[in-house]
């Protein structure tokens, strides 16, 4: 869980940037209004989805013009209808359509992961897996849409580098073996996850063997992963890995397997559409 200080420093810092990329050095056209003018207006979803990233939008309209008020209708993780209205809006004109596309970029692309995630968990509703995000994400968005995921009923992985080990080929071969990398990283950070990237029904039993937290399956056929899971028996948690999408997950997910990490939950977004009108 993504501490919620973290969090609130993090969305401060991405949406200012997101608006000094956007805004510049003043917006043009919305001089083209008087700046006394005031306007209300609302913004509504054009299909359905899982909504995310209401902070954000509050946070864009709160660095641009603190006078704009917002009134929703929906909280995050809440479904919504096409044709929904989600919030409305009433504040000086200029100040709307200035932060518009900021705050419909937030808002679309958080929306658009929580609508990805919540589809996938929804197949895998009759198991006991839990699908996890992965660090594939976009450059700046980690947490923002490391949160996302969590509207969307699936769970996050490791925030980053810093927080759990994952062992991977490349670590195991300059350590040595798997023992060697986890006895070491026991020494580096006691009370760290551990966790192995594994290859071969051999590499899993070393990391057994080793005691690792979790074993990741990297690219396991569905007949070596539920041997996978009778060797194991609940000795360490496993994760499957490698590849899956849409297709694949059901199956996998019955193999019962604890974890799926899936890196299209954040990589492959697509924003969802949405509209701002004013009245």
């Amino acid at each position: 869980m993504i501490a919620p200080e973290l969090l609130r420093q993090a969305r401060i810092e991405s949406v200012a940037q997101s608006l000094r990329e956007d805004i510049g050095d003043g917006d043009i056209t919305a001089m083209l209004i008087p700046a006394d003018k005031t306007a209300t207006g609302r913004v509504i979803t054009r299909e359905p989805a899982r909504l995310s990233g209401r902070a954000w939008v509050e946070e864009v309209f709160r660095q641009v013009d603190p006078a704009v008020e917002l009134t929703w209708f929906f909280k995050d993780g809440d479904d919504l209808a096409a044709d929904d209205v989600i919030f409305r809006m009433a504040g000086p004109a200029r100040s709307l359509l200035t932060a518009e596309r900021a705050a419909l970029n937030w808002l679309q692309t958080l929306s658009g992961v929580a609508t990805t995630c919540a589809a996938y968990a929804a197949k895998v509703a009759h198991t006991g897996v839990r699908l996890l995000d992965t660090r594939k994400t976009l450059p700046g968005m980690r947490l923002a849409q490391k949160y996302a995921v969590t509207c969307g009923d699936c769970h996050n992985h490791r925030l980053g580098l810093w927080d759990a080990f994952l062992i991977k080929e490349n670590h195991i071969a300059a350590c040595g073996s798997i023992a060697n990398a986890i006895s070491e990283a026991r020494r580096i950070a006691p009370g760290r996850p551990v966790e192995v990237e594994t290859e071969s029904m051999d590499e899993l039993n070393q990391a057994l063997s080793a005691g690792a937290d979790i074993i990741m399956l990297d690219e396991f056929s569905l007949g070596d992963m539920v041997e996978a899971v009778r060797i194991t028996a609940s000795k360490a948690k496993l994760e499957a890995s490698g590849g899956i999408n849409a297709q694949t997950l059901v199956p996998v997910a019955e193999t019962g397997v604890d974890y799926i990490s899936i890196g299209a939950l954040t990589k492959d977004v697509r924003a969802i559409d949405l509209s701002m009108r004013l009245d």
